[in-house]
């Protein structure tokens, strides 16, 4: 399995706490850099980095309408995020399931 540098950014964005919460309220309705920096005990500076985090990464994209920076979800984005950890899940499931067999080839053995 190849990551991307994509797979990276993607992660790498999501690995912050407050980044996560950008694309939670993102996914609940747009709302512009300004209205998003009201929520966050940091400058609106900051909160303009953490957009251009999410926005390099491919989570998120902002749309100027009217004096507004509307920041939407690129759903691709998280849908890359998604398939990996889906991918991954499917290797735990296989993987627990070789144990659970293999536990039961034992139990039947020592019976």
């Amino acid at each position: 399995m190849q990551i991307t540098p994509d797979i990276d950014r993607v992660f790498g964005a999501l690995a912050d706490a407050t980044r996560r919460d950008i694309v939670r309220r993102a996914i609940d309705g747009e709302e512009g850099v300004a209205e998003l920096a009201g929520h966050y005990p940091m400058s609106f500076a900051a909160v303009q980095k953490h957009v251009a985090v999410l926005e390099r990464a491919g989570l998120v994209s902002k749309q100027r309408i009217g004096r507004r920076k509307v920041v939407r979800t690129n759903a691709h984005g998280l849908a890359v995020a998604r398939r990996l950890l889906d991918r991954y899940e499917e290797l735990w499931r296989g993987r627990v399931d070789r144990m659970t067999a293999l536990v039961s080839e034992t139990k039947e053995t020592d019976a």
